[in-house]
């Protein structure tokens, strides 16, 4: 049987090339994200573009999110693996420059999305026969360490951590598996500043190096493929020469 896999932030970046990957693997992928167009683009880049469907959907709203389950139960039945993986940043800023409003963006997206998400794979992956799958969160190492000037990145990240091992204890019963993979310079749009140079915690500015994204999409096909009685509870992968062990 065929199984079925949910992306969020499918339209650029690690979702993109995480679905694509999915998809070689032979899963069924359900990208989503707020950009149609953008879906449809990773779309058309599958190897097996039949294998792949487009669901548009802002995963800070609750409603947006309920009709995105609707829609995968009534396309498919079931679901097997959710990427929790839409995420977003600001600028690098002090707590006392940062408004509310930056703030609330990075919660809403980072931790809000990602709470929706899983609540909705969690209740699916529940109630299906047969029950269980897999619920993959992408982190950070910034779940662990911050840079300088990462307030709400830092904190919806550490938060992250919490709602994998709360997941991972709740969903025993009910064979749901959840992990977290923490992400350290993949060359995305997110982190392209990172060749000019970036903050470091000793005030200097230098560049640091990335790894492919490539590498990223095949652990995290690692982790989907996984049977559900074995579960990567935490995964780091980073770019070998960047800052992190010993940061600070």
């Amino acid at each position: 049987m065929t199984q079925i896999a949910l992306v969020t932030g499918a339209g650029s970046g690690i979702g993109r090339q995480t679905a694509l990957a999915l998809n070689k693997a032979g899963f069924h992928v359900v990208l989503t994200g707020r950009r149609e167009s953008a879906l449809l683009d990773t779309a058309k880049q599958a190897v097996t573009p039949g294998m792949m469907s487009a669901i548009s959907c802002d995963v800070t709203h609750s409603d947006a999110v309920d009709s995105l389950f609707s829609q995968i139960k009534q396309d498919h039945g079931r679901l097997d693996v959710l990427f929790n993986n839409a995420g977003t940043n600001v600028p690098a800023m002090t707590i006392d420059e940062l408004t509310v409003e930056q703030w609330q963006q990075v919660i809403n997206v980072n931790l809000t999305g990602a709470f929706l998400a899983a609540r909705g794979a969690f209740a699916m992956m529940r109630h299906q026969s047969p029950q269980g799958g897999r619920i993959i969160n992408n982190g950070s190492i910034s779940a662990y360490v911050p840079r300088p000037g990462s307030v709400p990145y830092t904190v919806s990240k550490h938060a992250i951590t919490g709602l994998t091992r709360t997941l991972s204890l709740d969903g025993r019963p009910f064979n749901i598996a959840c992990g977290q993979i923490d992400i350290g310079n993949t060359a995305s749009d997110m982190t392209e500043q990172m060749n000019a140079g970036v903050p470091q915690a000793d005030g200097s500015i230098k560049p640091e190096p990335t790894m492919d994204t490539s590498h990223v999409a095949d652990a995290v096909v690692n982790m989907a493929s996984l049977p559900l009685n074995a579960n990567v509870q935490f995964m780091t992968i980073m770019a070998s020469a960047m800052p992190f062990i010993g940061r600070g």
